[in-house]
């Protein structure tokens, strides 16, 4: 009888591992991850132009897009089924860099900009305890996924960002909106609105998480 040998040849061990890896690279680095990774390419320019100063509209637009595109990579993910751990992880965190460091960046134009240091705090506390607490709970299986006051909060926030940008503008500046016959509203009035708006819905849906995450673990305690 033939002896036959089941080890496998040593010098296929690199190669395959090396196939491996690529193909879990070329997955991960898949067409919504890369737009991912664009938005923080973009954060990056945005606080740039914030601290060199001078390109107000220009950092509005750029805003804009780094927070739009927010949506266009998950859509893409779910639509293709081209979601990844990757992407998971990198989607939020691209988000709270976005909206997290531009609050810091205009937090030294406070002036002009509407941001006070108690609204970055709301702001920067709100998500880093959320983000926290989604992880904890997401590690015990527990679905703790986005929920409307977080959409609306995430929305309102993009919003008075932008208006504080634009507000930066000496062409914006000293904008009165009209809104009748006889009356109008300054550009910055409508900024401070908006920015209040935000902080207060940031508040209130950091408190309705907490509650959330709450009666999720009251619920599973053995009776």
């Amino acid at each position: 009888m033939v002896a036959t040998n089941d080890k496998s040849d040593p010098t296929t061990a690199p190669a395959a591992r090396a196939d491996r890896s690529a193909t879990l690279w070329a997955h991960a680095l898949n067409g919504p991850n890369l737009i991912t990774l664009s938005r923080l390419v973009l954060a990056l320019v945005l606080f740039t132009l914030i601290y060199v100063e001078g390109f107000w509209i220009t950092a509005a637009v750029v805003f804009v897009i780094a927070a739009a595109t927010d949506a266009l990579d998950g859509f893409i993910a779910r639509r293709y089924g081209m979601v990844t751990t990757l992407g998971r992880i990198l989607d939020p965190f691209v988000d709270k860099i976005i909206v997290c460091g531009t609050f810091i960046f205009l937090l030294e134009r406070k002036l002009d900009s509407g941001i006070n240091s108690w609204m970055v705090l709301i702001v920067v506390s709100r998500e880093m305890f959320v983000t926290s607490l989604r992880a904890f709970l997401e590690r015990q299986g527990r679905d703790f996924s986005a929920a409307l006051s977080g959409k609306l909060k995430m929305v309102f926030q993009c919003i008075a960002l932008t208006f504080s940008l634009l507000s930066l503008s000496p062409l914006l500046a000293s904008l009165q909106v009209p809104i009748g016959a006889d009356w109008s509203i300054s550009f910055k009035l409508i900024r401070d609105i908006l920015l209040w708006t935000a902080v207060g819905l940031t508040a209130y849906s950091g408190f309705a998480y907490c509650m959330r995450a709450f009666r999720m673990m009251q619920s599973e305690k053995p009776a």
